[in-house]
């Protein structure tokens, strides 16, 4: 079997519906994987000329990479496979990252990655609290620093320090905080009840399509497909779809209409060719 044929053989053992990107030379191929929260991670796998029998290498957004061993039997799927072990790893740090972002004032970074693994939060008075949350144990006491005027900053590093063996892994991270602070923690501000029912497009991931003539009546619309799968419902701009869809060889056609799989639960999705005049 010729290169192509090879690579194309694995991609279709992992399933074409994860596919994101294929390069025309075989230099590399990426793949989507959803870890048990629904979260999504970019898998980035780099070929060697000399692939299969050289390793290859990842990329991926996470805090840290996964080793894999290579053997002249292993493939795609096997890397996958250890990639989405590796990613289980890692639902206590995201975790704790959630819960940090939902309950404080958090103001750097605006939009953390998946990567990411400090949080510059809010204190009041002029006062920050930046966290370096351990992503092997990210229930286990936090490096952190403060930042702020020295007179507002003393007395709580001193409560920091004499609290510091008050910290309990098997207790919640924020009230872990309060212990150590000896005060109430600010909140976020509230959002807007629309803003919190606002999902994104599981395709481009953005609410708002740009303004764009080019994009006709779908400029700057907001997501209009949802999946029928209620354990999945994710929802997409119809136009993100169409384009998804063409791009995966196992789609169908019937006049204007495309069928294929749903590119996070697999169940059947449909979606018209003619969006932009619609």
């Amino acid at each position: 079997m010729d290169m192509y044929g090879s690579i194309y053989a694995e991609i279709e053992e992992v399933g074409w519906e994860h596919l994101l990107s294929l390069e025309d030379d075989l230099s590399s191929v990426s793949f989507r994987v959803l870890d048990e929260k629904g979260r999504v991670h970019i898998l980035e796998i780099s070929l060697p000329q000399t692939y299969p029998q050289c390793s290859p290498s990842i990329a991926a957004d996470v805090p840290y990479i996964c080793e894999f061993e290579w053997s002249k039997n292993s493939k795609l799927k096997d890397i996958v496979q250890r990639f989405d072990e590796h990613l289980k790893k890692l639902q206590e740090f995201w975790s704790t990252m959630d819960e940090i972002d939902r309950a404080l004032l958090v103001v750097e970074p605006r939009q953390p990655s998946h990567a990411t693994s400090h949080r510059q939060i809010n204190l009041g008075n002029g006062c920050h609290l930046l966290l370096s949350i351990n992503t092997r144990n990210p229930k286990s006491l936090p490096e952190c620093r403060f930042l702020g005027p020295d007179s507002t900053i003393e007395p709580i590093w001193r409560n920091w320090k004499k609290n510091g063996r008050k910290w309990k892994k098997d207790k919640n991270f924020v009230d872990n905080l309060a212990t150590l602070l000896e005060f109430t923690l600010p909140k976020p501000p509230t959002v807007n009840s629309k803003e919190v029912d606002r999902t994104d497009c599981g395709i481009c991931y953005a609410h708002y399509l740009p303004i764009d003539d080019e994009l006709g009546n779908s400029s700057g619309s907001s997501p209009d497909y949802t999946c029928e799968n209620t354990n999945c419902s994710k929802t997409f701009h119809s136009i993100c779809l169409r384009d998804w869809l063409r791009s995966i060889t196992t789609t169908r056609q019937s006049f204007d209409v495309l069928f294929g799989n749903c590119p996070y639960c697999s169940d059947p999705v449909a979606v018209k060719t003619n969006i932009m005049e619609q």
